[in-house]
């Protein structure tokens, strides 16, 4: 009885909190192919694409079967697609941080005033921003200017250690404060961080839009681009790290944040220690059956789309098809009697949440399952939350004492002198929040 009366409670806080912003935009179906031209050129697609012209009917035919066609091809060789030529142009700029809020609320709205007043004013300590051209190239030459805000920690912390570092990704349409304090926290670890702005994210959004929209949308094509963008900027800033003298990395990633850091991870051996807050299996499953995302199925369903056509269209960028991927760039393997063999074994958190309308939490069931078949060695913790509540008192501790942990116990077995305790395939009942 309890149980049913906290869960319709818990149900209701999260839709609550799901229906506060009201400049949700539902756009329609885009096939988007001129979003992915190097891919089907180097598919050997782009004959087809032409055929198509500029603007395919939302209802045709040939234009499904050939995005179907890239996705076949990304998972044929993501190497490629997630490959990328290292930036010539890393830079450090320094400035006063600004908001840049995705919804319309009075209280953000104020918050937000009072920071540029502030900024105006000279009130407002300056920042340190790691500045370069992304791989990927948009339609929009602020997106393509990649921002991650540098948290690097004391060196007296990281005297006669490896020197550590981990990249942060916050969540869709997060502001350009969030998971900041995360960094601040990790700074007194003995851990640096760069806090990376996803694409189309706060300083990066183009002028044209209030929310994040193109990051993922009824754009089909740009919303893999977006995808392979986040993933090769991770990877441009452990480059830059690598450059600073930098010898061991991980990444943090919460909700869409998370899909990339997993994406990430799959194809670069040097991100060993990785935090998964919030996971599903499929991307195309999230869009369709997420209550955040709802505006973006109004579009897909008014264009005759379903949730298996959504699956196979963003397959390429779904961490369902990587986890053997994943397994081999941790050095996993079997040996000759069915024994796991492991070189350099990444550590894995996941943390999602029982009441979850975002991330639903049979998705989040199907990835531990799927961890644990391909033995990796992960954690995985449930909050007695939704994806919105976590964010909220007292659950956002509970979440923050999960990462946290992990990061230090995970980065401190790394220097050799503590195990951080991960367990591969761990039950649901033995995990907290239960």
């Amino acid at each position: 009885m309890l149980k049913r009366l906290y869960a319709r409670w818990m149900y209701d806080w999260e839709t609550r909190l799901t229906n506060r912003d009201s400049n949700r935009v539902v756009r329609p179906l885009e096939w988007g192919f001129e979003w992915i031209e190097p891919l089907l050129h180097q598919a050997g697609l782009a004959g087809q694409a032409a055929k198509l012209g500029a603007s395919p009917a939302i209802d045709s035919k040939p234009a499904m079967e050939l995005m179907l066609e890239a996705n076949q091809a990304i998972l044929a060789d993501s190497d490629s697609f997630f490959g990328y030529r290292k930036p010539t142009d890393y830079r450090l700029e320094e400035r006063a941080p600004h908001l840049f809020p995705t919804n319309v609320r009075p209280e953000t709205l104020a918050k937000d005033a009072r920071l540029k007043q502030l900024a105006a004013d000279g009130r407002l300590a300056k920042a340190q921003f790691l500045r370069f051209t992304s791989p990927e190239r948009t339609q929009y030459a602020e997106n393509d200017l990649a921002n991650a805000r540098w948290y690097p920690a004391n060196p007296k912390k990281q005297e006669g250690k490896p020197k550590q570092a981990i990249v942060i990704l916050p969540q869709w349409n997060a502001d350009a404060f969030s998971h900041n304090a995360l960094a601040s926290i990790f700074n007194m670890f003995g851990v640096s961080a760069l806090r990376l702005s996803k694409p189309y994210h706060d300083i990066r959004r183009p002028s044209e839009l209030e929310r994040s929209d193109y990051a993922v949308s009824a754009n089909i094509g740009r919303t893999l681009s977006a995808a392979r963008q986040a993933v090769v900027d991770i990877r441009c800033c452990l480059d830059w790290l690598e450059a600073q003298g930098y010898e061991q990395f991980g990444v943090l990633g919460t909700s869409l944040g998370s899909c990339y850091a997993f994406l990430a991870s799959a194809h670069d051996a040097r991100l060993r220690v990785n935090a998964f807050n919030h996971a599903s299996a499929a991307f195309g499953d999230v869009v369709w059956a997420g209550q955040s995302t709802r505006h973006i199925r109004q579009g897909l369903e008014e264009a005759g789309l379903t949730q298996d056509a959504m699956r196979d269209l963003w397959a390429g960028v779904s961490p369902m098809h990587y986890y053997a991927k994943f397994a081999r760039t941790a050095g996993i393997g079997m040996g000759p009697n069915g024994e796991t063999l492991q070189d350099v074994a990444k550590k894995v958190l996941m943390v999602y949440a029982r009441y979850d309308l975002t991330f639903p939490y049979e998705y989040s069931l199907e990835v531990a399952k799927s961890f644990a078949e391909h033995r990796l060695d992960f954690e995985a913790k449930l909050l007695p939350c939704g994806h919105y509540t976590t964010g909220e008192t007292p659950y956002q501790y509970i979440d923050g004492w999960f990462l946290g942990s992990f990061v230090y116990r995970a980065f401190k077995g790394m220097r050799g002198d503590l195990a951080p305790g991960g367990a591969a395939g761990v039950r649901e009942e033995e995990m907290v929040g239960r």
